[in-house]
């Protein structure tokens, strides 16, 4: 009985599920779906009179994408846009705004419904099959999780991908800032030529702050906030030595060179470290392939020569 209906309810949610496809496309191809209304299309033309503020929303478009923006909206809300997030989600190159966060939730939210679906097709082949156990029902539930998981994790390594790679270029930044100004440039000139010469993350980051000082707002300031976005540990430190030198009126040209050669250490101590931690990883491929084809290579003759009955 218990796998009868546990083959009746596969059968049904395989014959449900390809009938909410069907209907869901043929909504899709309908020429009403999503478009807008009158309201929608005549209130750019009359806002100056009617709402010159532009205080009153606009009436919401029924669509999927409206839809899925205000479902992922809820669970951001739901759920709380931590920290922890907002950091990565800036550590990434990615806005770290309400926007950002719901954006990232929504992503995550796919990432759930995709291993939701493949969890609940998994369960369905094993019902149909003769296979179903008990224990298999959490299967949709564990994708689901997997998936969200997912999402997070593709996040941190987006995040650590370009940390490094902005620590990568700290080096070759603080040498061409000293350069400038021992020139007998400013600090601000100085930010705004490595800025539009580099192609990197960091001079990304650096022609950010250029324009936000240019909008108003202080240079120290600035500079604090972007190493409190980035919080890479090198960029932090040179930073906060920068604007030391900047306070007491330091050469700031000898305190970027040590930044400089201090970055240098600290991206050389890094290499040290991480090819000591991937030690054993190394010598994987020695012995677990060239080891045994020498091994091959030694026996495999004497062995065939003995089976000959030569020597």
């Amino acid at each position: 009985m218990i796998g009868s209906a546990a083959t009746d309810a596969a059968v049904s949610i395989v014959l449900g599920g390809t009938l909410g496809v069907g209907v869901c496309l043929l909504l899709v191809l309908l020429p009403r779906w999503g478009a807008p209304s009158l309201e929608r299309r005549i209130a750019p033309y009359i806002r100056d009179i009617a709402d010159p503020q532009g205080l009153t929303p606009l009436a919401p478009v029924l669509s999927p994408a409206l839809l899925w923006r205000s479902l992922a909206g809820r669970l951001a809300a739901l759920v709380g846009g931590s920290d922890a997030v907002a950091r990565r989600l800036r550590q990434a190159g990615r806005p770290a705004d309400a926007a950002g966060a719901a954006a990232f939730r929504a992503r995550q939210l796919a990432w759930a419904l995709v291993g939701l679906a493949a969890g609940g097709l998994l369960l369905v082949v094993l019902v149909l099959t003769g296979r179903f156990i008990p224990a298999a029902v959490v299967v949709p539930i564990v994708g689901a999780a997997a998936g969200a998981a997912a999402g997070d994790l593709m996040l941190t390594r987006a995040a650590r991908a370009r940390v490094a790679r902005i620590e990568e270029e700290l080096p070759t930044v603080l040498e061409f800032l000293a350069l400038c100004l021992s020139a007998g440039e400013s600090i601000l000139d100085a930010l705004r030529r490595t800025g539009g010469v580099g192609a990197g993350e960091l001079t990304a980051e650096l022609r950010a702050l250029v324009l936000r000082v240019g909008t108003g707002s202080a240079l120290a300031e600035s500079l604090h906030d972007l190493a409190r976005a980035l919080q890479v540990p090198a960029l932090t430190r040179a930073i906060d030595h920068m604007v030391a030198a900047l306070d007491r009126g330091a050469p700031l040209a000898q305190v970027l060179q040590a930044q400089a050669a201090d970055a240098r250490e600290d991206a050389k101590r890094t290499l040290i470290e991480r090819a000591g931690r991937k030690e054993i990883l190394m010598l994987l491929p020695l012995v677990f392939g060239v080891l045994p084809l020498s091994v091959l290579f030694a026996i495999f003759p004497g062995v065939f020569m003995l089976r000959l009955g030569i020597g």
